[in-house]
């Protein structure tokens, strides 16, 4: 029909440029790879990032009684952490965040927290919905020693303990730490 108007013109016109400009995108978007590389594909020799499992030994302080903590951290590239234990359930208490940077050659510093919970006073207020509540927050300062593969870690720790006040209590002590890479 050549009666259209100039504006129905320029509509359909338009229709017509980003229907092709969509199959184009479309198109494309299928030939692109978007999953990441697999974690033993990306050169980890001298690298912290990626996902670690960790036997950690207090020698002092509250968590020294533990025998088997474990700690789980993720490094991620740009320097930031989550890490997670597996005692995170008792009692039960958030991750903990944080950040990493390089120190040296194979030699990294990691600042971490997390909040600590206090048990409420009676059972009761847990069937009310009240549950642990805040009781301050613990800081790790981890300094890790990587090995030359890449694969393993070891570490010292140091821990410390405040209250809702950012004042320190009792509790803080120092550990060893012996850590290696998930891979597949």
């Amino acid at each position: 029909n050549w009666s259209w108007s100039f504006e129905e013109h320029a509509v359909k016109t338009l229709i017509h440029s980003l229907s092709g400009a969509l199959v184009a995108v479309l198109i494309l978007s299928a030939c692109t790879r978007f999953d990441s590389e697999p974690g033993d594909a990306v050169n980890t020799a001298g690298s912290l990032r990626g996902a670690w499992r960790s036997q950690i030994r207090f020698s002092s302080g509250a968590f020294a009684p533990i025998k088997d903590l474990e700690f789980m951290y993720v490094f991620n590239q740009g320097g930031t952490l989550t890490e997670s234990s597996n005692y995170d359930a008792a009692p039960p208490v958030p991750p903990a965040y944080g950040v990493w940077r390089s120190t040296g050659p194979r030699e990294f510093k990691a600042k971490y927290l997390y909040y600590i919970t206090a048990p409420p006073k009676k059972f009761e207020e847990i069937t009310n919905g009240a549950g642990w509540g805040p009781a301050g927050f613990g800081v790790f300062i981890e300094r890790i020693t990587l090995s030359t593969d890449g694969k393993t870690f070891t570490s010292t720790i140091d821990y410390s303990a405040f209250d809702p006040q950012g004042k320190p209590v009792e509790g803080g002590g120092k550990a060893q730490g012996s850590g290696r890479r998930i891979e597949f």
